[in-house]
């Protein structure tokens, strides 16, 4: 493989921002997996936000590549799978796999898409110096006819349209909006661009924590709790978790939440964890990492009772997409009063009516 711009590269990134800034770009914020595509004739890689190679793992991808992409391309975008809801991270997160026959059979069961968003060679072109207008305009042009599972996402520079794909959006599992800046040129690893995330809040059970990594029997530190919440047979799930906290407060809940531990034989609602078929069906937080077979993901049960506040961005099925973080208690709530039903249910869209601009203007 011989291109103007080379693997590995590290994507550029975005900074959190609160609100959407004027006199942008402004295009969705995909919920997959980001990655730069590089193709030099037949050679195809994927190279991930980490720089390590994803190539393996989407067959059907490295042909939809040969097939549509220019013969010598370098683009930054992200790999996602979607359905008629929307995207679906879980099913994206099963396409890793070690066995290259499950790998095989995922690729035709779950087939992945690949979203462009930005440009970074052409030919023998190079084109990170260059501004991101100028870039956009040639990305349009390769990408031009291009057909599933390769799509060109969606821009604007109409700020009012940008606010209302926040808004939309979102029930297709998107992260928000982002947006970049029109003379901006690209930048590796670095935080010039901006994203607008969703932030809604929830109360959730308390159900267990995991001891911090540098906890000691001596020295005692909790890591992070596990939220709960009941459905509707009334059966606790596991949500998602909270583990921002300080180093100081991590040691002032050992104590506080002492009481919370269960006595011997004293029933949980998560007790089944360790078993395999306990978790087909429902949420428990006992599963093997996807990620890391090694980690310890074994936790400490506390009685369900007390209830907590905490912000999180957007769903994932039954689940927290993302690291939830604590707001405060509740001691007003009780635990059977924390449901699913106190969750917003925005609309749903499908990945062709998100990448063709969702018809409510110009994709410019």
């Amino acid at each position: 493989m011989k291109l103007p711009v080379m693997p590995p590269v590290a994507p550029m990134l975005a900074k959190s921002v609160p609100t959407i800034p004027p006199g942008a770009s402004y295009e969705p914020k995909w919920d997959g997996f980001r990655c730069i595509c590089f193709r030099d004739g037949d050679e195809v890689e994927f190279g991930s936000r980490n720089e390590r190679p994803m190539t393996r793992y989407f067959p059907e991808l490295v042909e939809a590549v040969r097939a549509e992409l220019p013969e010598r391309c370098v683009l930054d975008g992200e790999i996602v799978i979607a359905d008629d809801s929307g995207l679906d991270f879980e099913a994206l997160q099963q396409r890793i796999h070690p066995a290259v026959s499950r790998v095989t059979l995922l690729a035709e069961q779950t087939p992945a898409s690949f979203i462009a968003f930005d440009l970074l060679a052409l030919g023998d072109d190079d084109y990170t110096g260059r501004p991101f207008t100028e870039r956009r305009a040639a990305l349009e042009g390769a990408l031009s006819g291009v057909n599933a599972p390769i799509h060109l996402t969606p821009t604007t520079t109409d700020l009012e349209l940008a606010e209302r794909w926040f808004v939309e959006l979102e029930g297709a599992h998107l992260d928000g909006v982002i947006a970049k800046p029109l003379s901006g040129t690209y930048q590796q690893d670095k935080r010039v661009m901006f994203k607008i995330k969703h932030v809604r809040t929830a109360d959730c059970v308390l159900a267990g924590l995991r001891w911090h990594k540098t906890s000691t029997e001596a020295t005692p530190l909790v890591g992070s709790l596990l939220l709960g919440l009941y459905n509707d047979e009334q059966k606790l799930q596991h949500v998602g978790v909270v583990g921002a906290f300080t180093a100081k407060r991590r040691a002032e809940l050992v104590d506080e939440l002492a009481p919370l531990l269960l006595g011997e034989g004293e029933p949980h609602p998560w007790q089944e964890w360790a078993s395999a078929e306990a978790h087909q069906g429902q949420r428990l937080p006992g599963n093997v990492s996807r990620w890391n077979a090694t980690k310890d993901l074994s936790f400490v049960p506390l009685r369900p009772e007390r209830v907590l506040e905490v912000k999180y961005e957007h769903m994932e099925g039954t689940r927290f997409r993302h690291l939830a973080h604590f707001v405060r208690w509740r001691e007003d709530r009780t635990p059977e009063s924390c449901t699913y039903e106190q969750l917003e249910q925005p609309l749903t869209f499908a990945l062709d009516d998100i990448v063709a601009g969702l018809g409510r203007g110009p994709a410019r």
